[in-house]
């Protein structure tokens, strides 16, 4: 499947990007929202899946007027990296690993939300999904659709064998990431390497749209260059000053200033 291979349906603030596969279908959700955040429905035999949730209210209507609209039965979402938002279909079953449960409640997906909380206030929807089935790491299968689950330091990824798509956090072969230093770093590059390798026609991230193996071989060369730029460094801004000449055109400035941040703490 073409990353580009899509029908486009206009929403009020947002828009769905629908890939079909014949008998399964991939929604993917653009929200436009602050934080750039991609909300994920996997539909089969008028069952679906959701992969994350949007986390703002205004999107939290939208997705589940658009939901509501494909007549399925959800039978789950599984929360990863993104556990705010919990105001949307809450009535789902929530299904996420026990660390990713943790980063959402306790570690740095908190702390992450304390933060959009005090940056967007009353439009930020802060409640944090309730997790009702904690999965383990291989296969899981909900609503006749199987999902392969793989932990990260922080959460999951998900791999979606039907499609040949897998889930991570961040990619964006023209956006910034957040690296949270060297060893980080070198983790991100083994996983998008295990990607290459496995030749995944789609990459879905909760940041960007769908990309795809060349997208992968983009951010790899990126994080490489970011821990040399790093070596020659001695502070953060200048850190950022020798990033910025080399991808003056990448969006996510601020989580240039988080890596920035994590690489000279």
């Amino acid at each position: 499947m073409n990353k580009n291979t899509f029908t486009k349906v206009t929403l009020t603030k947002g828009e769905m990007n629908v890939y079909d596969f014949g008998g399964i279908k991939l929604h993917a959700y653009k929200t436009n929202d602050f934080i750039d955040d991609e909300v994920f429905i996997v539909e089969k035999d008028g069952k679906a899946v959701v992969i994350e949730s949007p986390c703002f209210f205004d999107n939290n209507s939208e997705f589940e007027e658009y939901i509501n609209g494909l007549n399925v039965e959800i039978s789950g979402m599984l929360v990863a990296y993104h556990g705010a938002g919990a105001q949307c279909l809450k009535n789902v079953p929530k299904y996420a690993t026990v660390n990713a449960k943790e980063y959402s409640e306790n570690g740095g997906g908190k702390a992450l939300i304390d933060n959009f909380t005090a940056a967007f206030g009353e439009i930020f929807d802060n409640s944090i999904h309730e997790i009702t089935n904690i999965i383990s790491e291989g296969k899981v299968t909900i609503g006749g659709i199987d999902f392969i689950i793989t932990s990260t330091q922080e959460a999951f990824d998900i791999e979606i064998p039907e499609i040949n798509a897998v889930y991570t956090h961040m990619l964006g072969h023209d956006c910034h990431s957040i690296v949270a230093g060297a060893p980080h770093a070198d983790a991100i590059i083994v996983r998008l390497k295990e990607y290459v390798a496995k030749r995944y026609d789609l990459i879905l991230t909760s940041h960007y749209t769908p990309e795809d193996l060349k997208d992968a071989q983009t951010k790899i060369d990126y994080i490489e260059n970011l821990k040399e730029i790093a070596v020659a460094c001695k502070s953060a801004d200048e850190f950022k000053e020798k990033v910025n000449e080399r991808y003056g055109n990448y969006s996510g400035g601020n989580y240039l200033d988080m890596t920035a941040d994590f690489f000279f703490a």
